[in-house]
Order: C-alpha cells, then structure tokens, then sequence
C-alpha cells in the first residue's frame, strides 16, 4: 500500500487538498497530512484527520500518536523525531498547495516548520502544485524558486489558469485539480512496466438515447469501473484509450479519452479504436434499447397525460467488435445481470458473443456494481470461472487485468 506524505501550506486552495486526500485514501493509498500553521486558517485539522484516520501534525514538538508510522503499519517501539520519520516512511511526499512563501523557503533550504523540515529530510521523490495569485506566480522570484526545485529533482504540478479567489481576478495560479494531483503522484510512484508495449481499450460509463430535446433513456453506471480498469493498466505502462459515455470523473492525464454519448457514438469510436489495439475491455453500460424517433423540442406535460414509446434496438457493440477482431487481441465483455439466473446468462453470453472473458457481476446486490465504489465479478472464460471477492474497484480492476494477463501472455 503506497504512503503518500501530504504538506498542505497557506491559501484558500487548501480545500482541494480534502478532495485529493479523499481520492488517494478511496483507491487504497495510506495518507499523512503536515499542515503550516498558517493552513490551518482556511482548513482544519479535524477534517483531514477524518479522512485519513490519523493525526494531523503541525510542529515537530508534537507528539505524534503513530511516532511517525501510516495508517495500516505497525507501531514503532519508541518516539522518532517526526520530521525525519515521516518522510523515511513516505513513499512520496506532495505539498500541495504550495504557497509562493513555502516555494521560497524550500528553494531557500529553510527549516522554520514541520513541512520544511521533512522536505529538507526527504528522500524519497518530492512533488510540489503551486497555488497563488498570477501576480505571485509570474513574479521572477517565483519562477527563480520553482526552477532551482527543478534543477535539484522536484517535481512541479504546474498550476491551471482561470478564476482566481480575488473577486474579478483571473489568471495562471489556480491549484491543479485534486484528481491530477493524485494522477501525477500515481505517475511517479508507478514502477511496474509489465504492460508497456501494450494497447488497451476500455469503454466506460453509460449511454444516453434520446426521447426530446432534454430526456433521455439511460443508466445508473457512474463509469467508476472502467475508469479503475484504465488507470491500472496506464500504471503498469501500457499505452491506454477510454472511450467515455457521459463520465464525470477525474481525467488521468496518462490516458487518452474519446468522449460519447449515444450507443451509436459508442459503436463507431469502438471499431475505429479497437483495430489498432491489444486488449479490448467492454466495460460501458450500453442501453440495449432507444426511442425509434427523438421527437422535437421538450415534450410537454400541458399538451398531454399519457405518452407511448417505441423503442428498437441499439447496435450490438461487443458482438461487432468481436467480429471484426484480430488475431491474437484479447476481448472482454462485461455481464451486468440481475438474479439468481444471471450467472447462467453471463455463461452464454462468452460462447454467443465469442470473447476471451466475461466479467459478471450481480446488479441486484445493491452494493457492488453501478455508483458504488466496490464491485464483485465472476470471470468466466473457456479455462474455468474464477470469482474476485467484494473489493474497492481499483483493487478489482488489477485484479482482473491479472486475470486478462494469464489469458493473453506476458507483455
């Protein structure tokens, strides 16, 4: 389980800093969290400690209740000086925001406070996102700062431009986004390269099909799975494309996307995308049926009580992707089922639709599956069926690539 070691400094950005936290702790990474005093007056420290389930620290005279261990790790016998031992447990430290007086300290090789000194103390790979006005961010002091940190090895999320907290204010300062931030720790930390060479396509999300100008006929799928599916393969190097159906979720910056919304859209990204790759991952909750006609404009509730659609059928994306399939790609299919029953269809539907692999999963329990952050599959293949326990879908999601890896032979 990595350890992420989080410095949160002063600014009105360090709310984005619950978000990442959030995010890290969700796909299973063990956080800590030094705030500067000066943080502590936009956010506190009880919300952190929340989210990560250990003590906030602030000064190095604090007496830290896990002497410097992560939530998760056993304790050490005696009390360690907390700047040397947070960091020697990190596995990466990220100070995030960054504000342009802690950027000046660290170029500075200052020690005035908890976050300086185990940035001092670190070995382990230092990432630093900025967040200031673009006044602070553009002055050359600033810019002489970051680019030392650079020469000395730190890595710097370079921060986004837009509205700034100054009413009327715009520019380059803005805090990168929690889900980047988070994306760019699991870029550094990633060292497997198992898949590099590899092609991977995933579908992810649900389609839309429309009735009128603002309704539509859809599904709960929140695209969580695939988004899971994508990122594990992106970590172990393989060169990934998500087609995304009405996603909204954090975009890794390791990943190409192609955004859809119909079934339609879905089927023509999928066969232009799937012809050049490897490995193919179904993932996308497709809507099986749509509205024979969209019918101008917003229907209106004045003009009549009752209404009546007529559906056809949507194409059969997995079936056509099967079909045009190369020798030697791997294709998996997801069975999202219902049922006591729903098993024996997702065992028909490997032979029918002629894939390598069939992730079934029960949408009648009603805490795994669509919009939740745990799942639970039973692989089915020509070799057998091997079921994955209940379990975050990050942890599913490598799980399954192991599966796909026994299938389709090392990289």
């Amino acid at each position: 389980m990595p350890r992420l070691l989080l410095g949160v400094s002063g600014g009105i950005a360090a709310y984005k800093a619950l978000e990442f936290v959030r995010l890290a702790t969700e796909r299973g990474h063990a956080v800590r969290v030094i705030q500067t005093p000066t943080s502590k007056r936009f956010v506190g420290a009880a919300s952190f400690a929340a989210l990560t389930g250990a003590a906030v620290l602030t000064s190095e005279f604090e007496r830290d209740p896990l002497r410097g261990s992560f939530p998760g790790d056993p304790l050490p016998e005696h009390d360690p000086a907390t700047h040397l031992a947070l960091v020697a447990a990190a596995d990466l430290y990220l100070i995030a925001p960054a504000s342009a007086n802690t950027i000046a300290k660290l170029a500075g090789g200052h020690a005035d406070n908890l976050l300086a000194s185990a940035a001092l103390a670190a070995t382990c790979p230092i990432l630093l996102a900025p967040a200031m006005n673009n006044r602070m961010y553009e002055h050359p002091a600033t810019q002489a700062n970051l680019a030392l940190l650079r020469e000395r090895g730190v890595t710097i999320i370079d921060p986004g431009a837009g509205r700034l907290a100054t009413p009327g204010e715009s520019g380059v300062g803005r805090l990168a986004e929690p889900g980047e931030l988070l994306a760019a720790c699991e870029a550094k930390l990633a060292t497997d390269s198992s898949w590099r060479g590899r092609r991977v396509l995933v579908t992810a999300g649900g389609t839309r099909e429309a009735i009128d100008a603002v309704r539509f006929i859809g599904n709960r799928s929140s695209g969580r799975m695939g988004f899971a599916i994508a990122d594990a393969a992106a970590a172990r190097g393989a060169e990934v494309t998500v087609i995304a159906a009405n996603v909204a979720l954090a975009r890794n910056p390791r990943v190409r996307y192609v955004e859809v919304t119909t079934a339609d859209e879905l089927a023509g990204a999928a066969a232009a995308e799937a012809a050049s790759t490897d490995i193919v991952v179904m993932c996308a909750a497709v809507a099986d049926f749509r509205p024979a006609r969209e019918l101008n404009g917003k229907l209106s509730r004045a003009d009549q009580e009752q209404i009546t659609l007529e559906l056809e059928a949507t194409p059969d994306i997995l079936a056509a992707v099967a079909a045009a399939r190369r020798p030697g790609q791997t294709l998996v299919g997801f069975a999202a089922e219902h049922g006591p029953d729903g098993i024996a269809r997702a065992r028909q539907k490997l032979g029918r639709k002629q894939v390598d692999l069939i992730a079934y999963n029960d949408i009648s329990d009603a805490t795994i599956g669509f919009d939740s952050e745990d799942n639970a599959l039973t692989l089915i293949s020509a070799k057998g069926e091997h079921v994955i326990a209940k379990a975050p879908k990050q942890s599913i999601a490598a799980a399954l690539l192991d599966a796909i890896e026994q299938l389709s032979g090392p990289g």
